[in-house]
C-alpha cells in the first residue's frame, strides 16, 4: 500500500514521502496563486479554485485568503461559502454541502496524532524524528452555517441546518438541526427541520 493510500484510508502514513509532498508543493503553489489574483478576476478565480479543489459547486463563493493542505481532499457543495482567512487541513476529505456558510477564520482539521509522545515519531539511526500521522475526514451537511473562529476537530459530522456559534470547538458530532456553541462545543437548542418555509421571521441566536 502506497503512502497515499494508506493516509486516504486513515492508517498511519510517512508525511515524507515524494509523491505526498509533491501533492502539498502543488497545493500550496495554486493556493498562493489564488490568493494573489485580484478579488474583481471572477473568472480566474474560479478556474484555479477548479483545480485546487476536489470539487466545487455551482455558484460557490471562497473569500481570499484560503489555506489547504492537499486541496484535492476539498469538496464544496453548490451556492455554500467560505469567508476569508479559513483553514482547510484536508489530509483527509472534508465535504460540505449546499448552502452551507462557513465564516472566517474557521479551522476544520483532518489529521490526528497518537498521544503517547515517544509514540507519535519514526526515529531514524541517525537521531533524526518524523512524525507519524494518521487522518480522519470531516463532514458538514447542507443548509449549515459555521460561526467564525470556530475550530472542527478531526472525524467530526456536523448534520444539516446546523448552527455552530462563533469561536466553538467542535469535537464531537453535531445531529441534524441543532444549535450548538461553546469550548466544547454543545447543543444548546434545537432549529426548526428544514421546510420551503423554514427561516420565515426567524431571529438571529446569539447561541
Amino acid at each position: 500500500m502506497t503512502e497515499l493510500e494508506k493516509k486516504q484510508n486513515g492508517r498511519v502514513y510517512d508525511a515524507r514521502d515524494p509523491e505526498l509532498r509533491k501533492q502539498q508543493n502543488r497545493a500550496k503553489n495554486l493556493m498562493r496563486r489564488y490568493n494573489d489574483i485580484p478579488a474583481e478576476h471572477v473568472e480566474e478565480r474560479a478556474r484555479v479554485l477548479t483545480e485546487l479543489f476536489g470539487t466545487i459547486g455551482k455558484n460557490a463563493r471562497v473569500n481570499q485568503p484560503i489555506y489547504v493542505d492537499y486541496g484535492y481532499n476539498i469538496h464544496l457543495g453548490d451556492n455554500s461559502f467560505l469567508n476569508m482567512h479559513c483553514t482547510l487541513l484536508d489530509t483527509a476529505p472534508i465535504t460540505i454541502g449546499e448552502c452551507t456558510m462557513v465564516g472566517p477564520d474557521v479551522k476544520i482539521y483532518t489529521a490526528v496524532h497518537s498521544l503517547g509522545g515517544e509514540e507519535r515519531f519514526w526515529r531514524e539511526p541517525d537521531g533524526t524524528a518524523a512524525v507519524k500521522t494518521q487522518t480522519m475526514p470531516v463532514h458538514i451537511g447542507s443548509y449549515t452555517w459555521i460561526g467564525g473562529g470556530s475550530i472542527i476537530l478531526p472525524g467530526v459530522s456536523i448534520g444539516n441546518n446546523v448552527v455552530i456559534g462563533a469561536g466553538s470547538v467542535v469535537t464531537e458530532s453535531v445531529p441534524d438541526n441543532a444549535i450548538a456553541c461553546g469550548n466544547p462545543c454543545q447543543i444548546r437548542k434545537w432549529n426548526h427541520p428544514l421546510t420551503p418555509d423554514a427561516g420565515k421571521g426567524s431571529k438571529i441566536s446569539n447561541c
